[in-house]
């Protein structure tokens, strides 16, 4: 099924998205993105990663003056939305999107945001990054953590990020970690994942660099910044990296 349009029920909430004509629009598939790896990531996001949401919230409203501002946030690959209802909690007029490709974390995340006294202030919606179901110019940010290595066509979804930005609007993309992370508390989500399932996470950050760089140069998108944050003291400390840019 391709769509022009979508009316959805998800969570027992109805949800209509602002959506565009991309294609292709990929379906869900339940197979691939199962409800049991949104269970289980859940718990992750919950436990391992639990200190991580509140820091890059706070980052993100104070760089891009978002405290008072009232527009439309996307959240590409929010998984359980715990970015987001950290984002609710520190802008007052801004409502966020949970887009993920994986619905089973729209009943999880919709739950968490009405305990946080949110629900009216996000929506959720099945995306894929490389059709986003949004129309040109419509959203006033958008911000991905720890999704954007997972995409099959990352040239493509940024082209897809920069089309449904509005003039002026601001993505800020990336994995790892805010620069106002206090260094032990980094040390120790570090240590925690290096004991998961999944171990320490294992990436050249001057490769992903370079890489965003040509990503960006092949969009001609010039407004554009890599940051890769070193806190004082936080040599052997992986802080990620993250790609800021702007739609004129």
């Amino acid at each position: 099924m391709k769509y022009k349009g979508l009316l959805a029920l998800v969570g027992g909430l109805l949800i209509i998205g602002s959506l565009c004509l991309a294609e292709p629009l990929l379906v869900p598939s339940p197979e691939e993105y199962t409800l049991e790896y949104a269970v289980n990531f859940q718990k992750t996001a919950n436990t391992t990663l639990a200190p991580v949401y509140a820091p890059l919230a706070q980052q993100i409203t104070e760089d891009f003056k978002l405290h008072d501002k009232r527009g439309i946030g996307v959240d590409l690959g929010s998984g359980p939305g715990n970015l987001i209802v950290e984002l609710c909690k520190v802008t007052q007029n801004m409502h966020w999107v949970n887009a993920d490709i994986n619905p089973f974390f729209f009943p999880i995340f919709y739950k968490a945001a009405e305990e946080a006294e949110f629900g009216h202030r996000v929506s959720a919606i099945f995306a894929d990054s490389q059709a986003l179901p949004f129309r040109d110019n419509y959203a006033d940010i958008v911000v991905s953590r720890g999704s954007f290595h997972f995409w099959d066509d990352e040239e493509k979804a940024f082209g897809e990020i920069y089309r449904v930005l509005k003039p002026e609007g601001t993505a800020f993309i990336g994995r790892g970690f805010s620069r106002n992370m206090p260094v032990e508390i980094a040390k120790a989500v570090r240590s925690r994942q290096g004991k998961g399932k999944g171990g320490m996470p294992k990436y050249s950050v001057s490769d992903t660099a370079d890489e965003l760089k040509g990503i960006m140069e092949s969009l001609n998108i010039e407004d554009y910044r890599i940051h890769t944050p070193t806190p004082p003291d936080s040599d052997g400390v992986n802080y990620g990296i993250w790609l800021e840019f702007h739609k004129k």
